[in-house]
């Protein structure tokens, strides 16, 4: 072998590069630089198909308000101003239950019924009243 002459690193084999920062080629290899074999090819990718129904949205609560006869009618029983206050306690309740009733957003139902409830017992006590006292005129 003559001086100057390169050999692989590895196997030993004569170099025919010309330049020392060239590719190495093996001897008996097609022409060309030595490359790895390449990676098998991934798996095709499937395109994204939305599903055939609409998904849940995130949840929001609706928006809800009292009824304000309601609250009216609960006040009125509980604060008795003689005999028009359980009058109107009975006619806001059923009013407000009315109105409770048509529209699923309003709440109220509980006070509005407390308010009929106490308006129907003042006004059997206010009737309790009267017979008593027309009982003890006689």
């Amino acid at each position: 072998m003559a001086d100057g002459a390169r050999f692989c690193a590895q196997c030993g084999a004569p170099s025919t590069a010309a330049s020392p920062a060239g590719p190495f080629v093996p001897p008996g290899s097609p022409s060309g630089p030595y490359l790895p074999p390449a990676a098998p090819p991934y798996p095709p990718v499937q395109p994204f198909v939305p599903p055939a129904y609409q998904p849940y949205g995130a949840w929001t609560p609706t928006p809800t308000k009292t009824n304000g006869l309601a609250i009216a009618s609960m006040v009125l029983g509980i604060v008795w101003v003689y005999w028009i206050g359980s009058i109107l306690a009975i006619v806001f309740g059923h009013v407000a239950l009315s109105q409770i009733k048509k529209n699923p957003n309003q709440t109220g139902r509980g006070m509005a019924i407390a308010g009929v409830v106490l308006g129907w017992v003042e006004v059997g006590l206010l009737a309790m009243g009267i017979v008593i006292a027309v009982a003890r005129s006689n």
